[in-house]
């Protein structure tokens, strides 16, 4: 019996710590979501426009031919312009793709592919000339993000579907994984779980953020 307990009192004290960190995670969500949505047009444009810049600088774009990128809502970094570049250079272009367990997948996308609205009212690739490209066979992911730290961790919106996606990345770290963000939402320090899968970079409109093992850098 005292055995017993002890293990409840150990489980309410861990489930409180994580129900704490839920409740910080949420409420840095609401301030950083409102943050982004906040800049006007000519804000976002530059900041697009810089970002492009900027991530010529990495040796990972340079290198890579299958890039998988997003289309943005909710205020998040427009990565119009490195669409059009990367079609330009003969880069292979990807989109996600929400898949039924939460997880995502990547389709190419091409002049003609027709984009379809999920469950969650974001455009993907449909159809059959949207063909699924695996994982590992990606070069470069580019990322939306809600908010990141330093360290290189990044604070999604919540849905774990990027995290569940790169868990299995493997050790040779391919494909490169580069936020892009708004300067507006970085944070000194993000809760961090075991789950989390940390970023090699992150680019905004001002800077270029990379994350060595080990340490953090700016440029």
């Amino acid at each position: 019996m005292p055995w017993r307990l002890r293990a409840v009192t150990f489980a309410g004290v861990n489930d409180a710590h994580h129900q704490g960190a839920a409740n910080d995670k949420r409420s840095l969500r609401r301030t950083l979501r409102a943050r982004r949505r906040a800049l006007d047009g000519r804000a976002q444009r530059q900041a697009a426009l810089g970002a492009a810049e900027r991530l010529t600088r990495l040796p990972a774009w340079r290198r890579a031919r299958r890039v998988a990128l997003y289309l943005p809502a909710d205020g998040e970094l427009d990565p119009s312009v490195i669409l059009r570049r990367a079609w330009h250079e003969g880069r292979r272009i990807c989109l996600p793709v929400l898949r039924p367990d939460g997880a995502l997948a990547f389709r190419r996308l091409t002049a003609d592919t027709p984009l379809r609205a999920n469950r969650l009212g974001l455009l993907e690739p449909a159809g059959p000339r949207a063909v699924a490209v695996p994982l590992a066979h990606l070069d470069l992911v580019l990322m939306p993000l809600v908010g990141f730290d330093a360290a290189g961790r990044r604070l999604g919106m919540g849905g774990g579907f990027y995290d569940r996606t790169l868990a299995g990345r493997g050790r040779f770290r391919r494909p490169a994984l580069v936020g892009l963000a708004h300067e507006c939402q970085r944070v000194g320090e993000l809760p961090s779980e075991s789950w989390d899968v940390p970023l090699d970079a992150v680019i905004t409109g001002q800077r270029l953020y990379r994350f060595p093992r080990g340490g953090a850098g700016t440029r």
